[in-house]
This record gives C-alpha cells, structure tokens and sequence, in this order.
C-alpha cells in the first residue's frame, strides 16, 4: 500500500494477465512496463507515447526520457503537482508484451508470430494495466502522434474515467500520405536480406530498418528546417544530410525490432475513430470532455487541416496551431512555444 505522502518514482512491470484482442485472437500472458512519477496523492496524467518511443518519458537526471524538457519538477506538467503513468505499449519491444517476448505456448520469441494489434487492443492493456495499479480516474491523457491516437481512443472507450484530453499532432486517422510512407518502411524491412519472414537471429541486425527510419525522419522534419541546419554542407565528401540520417537509421536500428516496428505501423494505418461507431462525427458526439488539440505548422502526416476539422466536431474542444519549422516533430520540441498551453488546460479548475 503506497503512503498518501509518498514521492513515487519507479519504473516496473505490471502483469495483467490474458488479453482478448479487437481481432479476436488472445494473447496468455500480457504484462506492460511503465514509469512512474510524482506524489501519490496528486492527480494522475497518463502519457501515451508514439511510434519509437517508450514509457521513460521523464526518466533520471543522468538518462533523460524522451519529454523531459515538458514534464518534471516545476515544468509545465509539474511532477510536484501530478504523477506520471506512461506504459511502453502493447507491442512494443521496450519491457512490454510483443515480438520480442516469450510466447509461453511455445516458449520461443512471438517474433512475426505476434499478432497485428490495433490502437484500441493499446489502450485497453493500459486499462487494465491502471486496475492492477488500483487508479480508477484519470485527471488527463495527453499523447502525440501514435500517443495522441491512443489519447482519442481513451476517451472514446473510457470517458468515464477522464476528466480532459490533450491531442498533439493527431488526427482522427491517418492520412494516405502517412499510409504511403509506411508502406515504404514496410517494404523496406520486409525485402531485407536478413527478414527471414520475421523470423531472423535476434542478434541479426536489419538494416531494413535502417531504411525505414530514414523515411520518417525525412516525413517527421520539414524541407526548411534541413535546408537550414545542412545547407548542402559536406564532410569528407558526405553531404551532412546523408551523414544525419544514416546516423538516424543505425540509432534505431540498435534499440528497436523490426516485427514491433511493423506491429505498430499497421496500428496505426488502420487506426480510424469512426469505425464501428457509425462514423467519425457520431463518434466525436460522444467525446464530451474538454479536449486541448495543437496542430504544428508543416506537419506532413498528421496535417494541421484534419487536426481542425476533427476539432469542429468536438463539443468541448480548444485548438491552437503552432508555428514551428520541425513539422511532425514539434510536438517533442519547443516547449516555450506551447507548453503553457498545456499547463494553463491541466491546472484551470
């Protein structure tokens, strides 16, 4: 039992046992891993997080997680005044359940094995993962890209339990120029000499992979941002722009699994709000709790024009557009543009 004046900070392994997914099929053995922090008797924040990252999202001084600049003690989401959940998803390849975890049927990796998952299989893992934690209202679920699908789809299949939803860089689907891109990554991992089906040596590299996060870095950025940080420079008869992303591609490829890249990537594809619930504007009917949504300038696969029309629909929504030249990416960077925007929606009583 956790005191009430306890400053939690851990990072665990939550096991919730077997999981029916949307498709049907059933996975035994399901544990998340998570991270979190602040006081025990503070209000919770659930962060959700996209394609490669992970639950360490503020992490220690000496290993800064991925949002460490926004979340921390007197940051705009103070650690002082909230605690922090953030799970590594279901089909991650970060400590929670997927390719590269043990199938206790066969007692071997799932590897391709692993089923395709969807973003709501996510969220109800992390559902169950908060019963386990015994936290039954949420003060807010905030999330950007793949992370801002999952915050939509909390609220959508567990308003009750939340209070507000902040949405960075989201859209209510992905566009079929983000389809198109991951189609590419796709086939970039899956015509790898070393993909063996998916099933290769796990201490095979796939430099497939390589390939596919080259692609997202150049759909994550934008032409004005790369034209001023590279200009067109060269080292050693390297143009600097090759250099950062072959850099990019190896980086990736030593922390993260191709089969989990794959089973995130097709979550995301088919990821769409409206289906089942007789389309998105009957869906976002239903979404009646304060929502904050911010769309950034240049972004090329979560496009500002669908993060505002899904905004019109909502009946408590708030939109603002942020300039910025790191395109998809704003939502990691820039804080001082946009995080009182956040911090002014989750304090405002």
């Amino acid at each position: 039992m956790i005191n009430k004046k306890e400053l939690i900070r851990e990072v665990n392994d939550i096991f919730i046992g077997p999981l029916v997914l949307t498709s049907g099929k059933r996975l035994e053995h399901v544990s998340l891993r998570y991270e979190h922090i602040g006081p025990a008797d503070a209000p919770v924040i659930l962060v959700c997080h996209a394609l490669t990252g992970n639950h360490l999202t503020v992490g220690t001084e000496n290993e800064p997680g991925w949002w460490s600049g926004l979340i921390g003690d007197g940051k705009d989401i103070d650690t002082e005044k909230f605690q922090i959940i953030t799970f590594n998803v279901l089909g991650g390849c970060d400590g929670s359940t997927g390719p590269t975890t043990m199938n206790p049927l066969t007692k071997r990796s799932y590897q391709a094995s692993f089923p395709n998952i969807t973003v709501r299989d996510m969220v109800h893992a992390q559902h169950q993962a908060l019963k386990q934690l015994k936290i039954d209202k949420i003060h807010a679920v905030i999330g950007g890209s793949l992370g801002g699908m999952q915050a939509l789809e909390w609220g959508l299949m567990y308003p009750e339990q939340i209070e507000r939803l902040i949405l960075l860089a989201t859209t209510p689907y992905l566009s079929d120029y983000g389809i198109a891109f991951n189609h590419i990554a796709e086939t970039a991992i899956k015509q790898d000499p070393n993909w063996n089906n998916g099933f290769y040596d796990e201490k095979t590299m796939i430099p497939g992979l390589e390939i596919a996060r080259m692609v997202g870095m150049v759909t994550y950025r934008s032409p004005q941002l790369f034209a001023e940080r590279f200009n067109r420079k060269k080292v050693e008869d390297m143009f600097e722009v090759t250099s950062y992303l072959n850099y990019q591609g190896k980086k990736l490829r030593k922390r993260f699994d191709a089969n989990s890249y794959l089973r995130l990537l097709h979550a995301m594809n088919n990821h769409d709000i409206g289906k089942d619930r007789k389309g998105i504007k009957n869906a976002c009917k239903s979404l009646a709790i304060p929502v904050l949504a911010l769309s950034y300038d240049k972004d090329l696969i979560y496009e500002p024009r669908l993060i505002k029309g899904l905004v019109h629909q909502l009946p408590k929504a708030t939109h603002h557009h942020i300039q910025t030249k790191f395109g998809h990416d704003g939502f990691l960077v820039e804080f001082e543009k946009w995080g009182h925007l956040l911090k002014q929606f989750l304090e405002q009583k």
